[in-house]
């Protein structure tokens, strides 16, 4: 008998278990419901991205996480605009590259991105919420000059937004798209046909 009752004791799992167990079901059910509502998320990210900003201006400090923060947020973004497959140029095309169908026997093939637009959201979130956690903590607070960081970031986004440009043009690919295509059919006029 004691031998049962020992095995049903360790065989269930500790109260910090079920307790984080219980937290990342719930964590993963409010991920899960916010994945059909992108303007929310981004509105929400978006304001945490502001008070981060303030925090830094306020404090007068911590621009190193900062623009830690902003070149992995670039980063993010580039994988956000590039295709998952990267355009092949095969021999018979022209020096032009792949281009999209213009026939209707030809093959369409969607856009689909290197970073779905959730995995970017939730990554830039994370970015934010561990760079805010940085700025309590005087470790990361190194004594730079900062004018020097902006500089090298903005040389460094447009430089990269070029080439990221400079690529769309070459393959002939939007990153977005404008919605499903409607079409629209003859007017009903009601009259039957027999």
């Amino acid at each position: 008998m004691e031998s049962d009752s020992s095995e049903s004791l360790h065989s269930q799992p500790s109260f910090i278990a079920r307790l984080f167990y219980t937290v990342t079901r719930k964590y993963q059910n409010l991920l899960d419901k916010s994945v059909p509502h992108p303007l929310p998320r981004w509105v929400f990210s978006l304001l945490l991205e502001l008070l981060y900003l303030a925090r830094v201006f306020l404090l007068q400090g911590w621009y190193i996480v900062t623009y830690a923060l902003g070149i992995y947020q670039l980063n993010l973004f580039i994988a956000f605009l590039t295709p998952k497959m990267e355009p092949v140029v095969t021999e018979d095309n022209d020096e032009d590259g792949p281009m999209l169908p213009t026939k209707a026997n030809e093959e369409f093939k969607p856009f689909i991105r290197r970073l779905p637009e959730f995995k970017f959201w939730y990554s830039g979130m994370r970015s934010i919420l561990i760079a805010s956690f940085c700025t309590f903590f005087d470790l990361f607070n190194v004594p730079v000059f900062w004018p020097i960081l902006v500089m090298y970031f903005f040389i460094l986004f447009f430089l990269t937004m070029r080439r990221q440009i400079e690529h769309m043009i070459k393959y002939r690919y939007l990153p977005w798209s404008r919605g499903k295509t409607k079409y629209k059919g003859k007017e009903d006029t009601g009259d039957v046909i027999q």
